[in-house]
């Protein structure tokens, strides 16, 4: 997770959400200004909160300030009550107008939920599928999405439990990230090392032990909220006389924005010239990512010490009784980052363990997807070869149509081919003119209707079929000419 800078870190305890400080980037010394009587002080203006809902968050707290009953409720209500929803029920008491303008902030918001619902399922491709708009806004528990029209008390009173829980556990995200951030550094620093030979491994050991030392050779830091430590800001930053040091005065300097609290941002700037002691970005050896996790540390320390309420702000009576403590005059030695590792060796090990098993489901990943493309390869070379034989067959029909070649044997019609010399041209020959069958040229109509007779007309009896050749008898018109007469040839034109 990036560190944001400026980012409005008070929970929506309203008393605080209501006066929003003022960003101010790291780089910039908010420590630096002027005295009370001739400071003047800047309007504050609202940031982002870093939640996906801050500028509904934002919009609905401008417009209940607005409400000057809503507004006296609030400066007299306990912290306690604010965050068990105590205060929402004070709702019903303001003005039409407000109500009015809740109500349509409310219904933008979910026009927008339901917007980015809809944008996401398109990203994952169920454009076919229908959306049940009212089961996935209950994943938003900050507003009520029974009731998508009307802001009502139990609108508000989600608003606040949800920003409290999400900004609360904003803090402890980031400590998460911070140590996984630490244990990866180790792990690609482990994994550089066995690139090496022994001798490249040993000088890269000596150089990181070298590094080591070089931060940690830093003077000495202050107990952050601890006397000492506001002095310091005091004297060197404020450039006043640490003998006239006033918790007071101070408190009154570096409340910047005006509003009677130290929120967050402006304890954090508290910080700056302790950290200024540990950490340089021109160095090699500092880290900056480790800066802001300090930053952080000595924050939720001095809320820890000061924020009696718990509201995750400090207020001039909180601060004034924190000075008289023990802790503020003889407070403890601060261990900083070095002397405390982020993260134990069971968590370096189980986080070892935890990117074997991403490794070796990439690559499977890997495997698979490889695998889908051979597959998708050899598809599309069967598809090439398939279209390669059938741009062929195109092409060999083309070439038949031009050169009129006669189709191959298999393609003709056996028994009914028509001969290749009888062109389609010619007239078709009437069926009596066309040649008889062979053995039929000879034989009269009428011995040709007798042959074809039916088969029992034709056979004759047993004692027929043993009369010799020679001794049958002739078809008529066949008689034996006499052996004296000269053997003519017969004419069939003439035959009847």
């Amino acid at each position: 997770m990036s560190y944001l800078k400026g980012l409005l870190t008070s929970c929506l305890v309203l008393a605080s959400v209501m006066s929003w400080a003022k960003a101010v980037p790291i780089s910039i010394d908010k420590t630096k200004v002027k005295l009370p009587e001739e400071t003047v002080k800047e309007p504050p203006q609202s940031v982002d909160t870093g939640l996906h809902y801050d500028r509904y968050l934002r919009e609905v707290i401008d417009f209940l300030e607005k409400d000057q009953h809503f507004r006296e409720k609030l400066h007299n209500t306990d912290m306690e009550d604010i965050k068990q929803g105590k205060l929402a029920k004070e709702l019903d008491f303001v003005s039409h107008h407000v109500r009015t303008k809740l109500d349509e902030l409310k219904r933008q918001e979910v026009s927008r939920l339901r917007t980015l619902i809809k944008a996401k399922q398109d990203i994952e491709g169920g454009n076919d599928i229908a959306v049940d708009h009212q089961a996935l806004l209950k994943q938003f528990e900050y507003l009520n999405h029974m009731n998508p029209h009307t802001f009502e008390v139990e609108d508000l009173d989600r608003l606040i439990k949800s920003a409290t829980k999400d900004l609360e556990n904003y803090d402890k995200e980031r400590h998460e990230e911070f140590k996984r951030y630490e244990m990866m550094k180790e792990h690609e620093r482990q994994e550089h090392l066995k690139t090496l030979d022994e001798e490249g491994r040993r000088k890269e050991e000596e150089h990181y032990e070298e590094m080591k030392k070089k931060h940690a050779d830093h003077p000495k830091v202050n107990h952050p909220g601890s006397k000492d430590q506001l002095k310091e800001v005091w004297e060197e930053a404020d450039g006043l006389d640490p003998e006239d040091f006033d918790p007071k005065t101070f408190f009154n300097l570096h409340d910047t924005n005006g509003d009677g609290f130290f929120d967050e941002q402006e304890l954090e700037a508290l910080f700056t010239k302790e950290l200024e002691k540990i950490y340089d970005p021109t160095n090699e050896e500092d880290d900056m990512v480790e800066m802001e996790e300090e930053r952080l540390r000595m924050r939720e320390h001095v809320m820890n010490e000061v924020d009696s309420n718990k509201d995750r702000l400090v207020s001039l009576d909180e601060f004034l009784v924190a000075t008289k403590k023990k802790e503020f005059l003889e407070p403890d030695s601060w261990e900083t980052l070095e002397q405390n590792q982020a993260y134990t060796d069971e968590e370096m090990r189980e986080f070892e363990e935890q990117l074997a098993r991403q490794e070796e489901d990439l690559n499977l990943k890997a495997a698979d997807l490889q695998k889908q493309r051979e597959d998708l390869e050899r598809q599309q070379e069967q598809l090439n070869a398939q279209k390669v034989e059938l741009q062929q067959a195109v092409e060999h029909m083309e070439r038949l149509k031009t050169q009129k070649v006669p189709p191959p044997p298999e393609m003709q019609l056996e028994g009914n081919a028509v001969p290749e010399s009888q062109g389609h041209d010619q007239p078709p020959v009437p069926p009596e003119h066309q040649p008889l069958p062979p053995g039929h040229q000879d034989i009269p109509l009428e011995q040709q209707q007798q042959h074809d007779a039916p088969q029992n007309q034709q056979d004759l009896g047993q004692e027929h079929q043993n009369i010799p050749q020679e001794n049958q008898p002739l078809p008529p018109g066949h008689n034996s000419p006499p052996h004296d007469s000269p053997q003519m040839p017969l004419d069939h034109n003439n035959v009847p």
